[in-house]
């Protein structure tokens, strides 16, 4: 092993070694915890600055829809539901895969290098998969109307409206996550990164806001969407239905790039 290399492992051997002897690790109430931990963290920073979105002109210069506004109702009917959906749907199956999957948690921790490859690998299969599944959820009706359209509620996204979704929907959506980490073989603690890599992804593309730091701007040639992307199909409906990349709807001539800003929230009847 070179210097290099063992120097990359020791960076992540450390907290591993802390995290594989966590007995909540093996719990079946960690990925429950986990999930709404992450999903929460991600979604805070973008509910104080919807909070302070009205009150200073430095934050509501980098609103997609200026015009649009969160409301205490709007944010706790998202969460309720989010609640919901994790108490109800997400904790069955985890005590399911607790009981015929046991944690794995092997000595080493993987190379800096490898999670890198295997995280973004992961990150393109569920690009990939979302995008066919958002894909026909649009192009065949009854889909769209008994499965989708939850999560079209508003035009105008904030980032709790992320898993805002109908239950068919997050268990889609949960699958696609676990299975592109079992397909690749990762690690557990690349797993892990890459479902905190993709929470925050998810979240940013629905947070609405534009930001000079903002994921796609330090993406070049316009490889990757994020929010201003993302905010377009909520408004259009029928563009941009890739979650973060950009090359299958161009393949697919389904791509809206953003000229302008957008107007004011509507609500989908």
């Amino acid at each position: 092993m070179t210097n290099s290399e063992g120097t990359e492992t020791l960076l992540l051997q450390v907290p591993w070694d802390w995290l594989r002897h966590q007995s909540f690790l093996g719990s079946p109430f960690f990925p429950v915890f986990f999930s709404l931990s992450v999903y929460l963290s991600c979604c805070l920073p973008y509910v104080c600055l919807d909070l302070l979105c009205s009150r200073l002109t430095l934050v509501h210069r980098f609103k997609i829809q200026p015009q649009s506004k969160v409301t205490w109702a709007m944010a706790w009917r998202c969460l309720r539901k989010i609640l919901h959906n994790h108490v109800c749907f997400i904790f069955p199956l985890s005590v399911m895969h607790w009981y015929w999957r046991p944690v794995f948690a092997p000595a080493l921790a993987p190379e800096m290098l490898s999670v890198v490859k295997d995280v973004l690998a992961c990150l393109l299969l569920f690009d990939m998969q979302y995008f066919l599944w958002h894909l026909l959820h649009h192009k065949v009706p009854w889909l769209y109307h008994v499965f989708h359209k939850e999560h079209h509620l508003y035009t105008a996204t904030f980032s709790l409206t992320t898993e805002n979704t109908s239950v068919w929907e997050m268990l889609s959506l949960t699958f696609f996550t676990g299975l592109n980490p079992a397909l690749l073989d990762c690690h557990p603690l690349t797993e892990m990164l890459f479902f905190v890599t993709n929470m925050y992804l998810s979240v940013e593309a629905h947070s609405g806001y534009e930001f000079p730091w903002s994921p796609h701007r330090l993406v070049p040639f316009g490889l990757y969407g994020g929010a201003q992307h993302h905010d377009i199909h909520h408004l259009k409906f029928k563009v941009n239905y890739a979650p973060y990349f950009t090359h299958w709807d161009r393949l697919f001539g389904t791509l809206k790039k953003a000229r302008r800003k957008l107007g004011k929230t509507l609500k989908r009847p």
